[in-house]
């Protein structure tokens, strides 16, 4: 198994938008800043903060060891902008659900 990497999650005590192509897709006061080792930092936003409404499911699943499975979602031709973690490995509890935005067109402002 690899070396695991250093996971920390943090609350970001500030408010945090992700908006794509002019459309604001997720909203939050709420956020937690995943940081991992040799990855950028990533904001994951409660469900109730993101307008599920306007992404669709991809047929895109990947694994990571270390935070389980990963479901993620488009948004028209934007493929795979945005992930989720619906069952978290243990540790990771805190992820379950939650949204987070990456990718070409995605603008965060935290």
């Amino acid at each position: 198994m690899p070396h695991a990497p250093r996971i920390e999650l943090h609350p970001v005590n500030q408010r945090v938008q992700v908006h794509v192509g002019g459309t604001l897709l997720a909203d939050s006061t709420n956020a937690l800043e995943l940081r991992e080792t040799g990855y950028p930092p990533r904001h994951y936003f409660p469900r109730e903060d993101v307008r599920m409404d306007l992404l669709t499911t991809s047929k895109t699943t990947t694994h990571c060891p270390f935070k389980g499975n990963t479901v993620y979602f488009s948004l028209g031709d934007n493929i795979d902008i945005a992930w989720s973690y619906e069952q978290p490995v243990e540790g990771m509890e805190a992820m379950a659900g939650r949204v987070a935005f990456g990718g070409e067109g995605c603008v965060i402002n935290a």
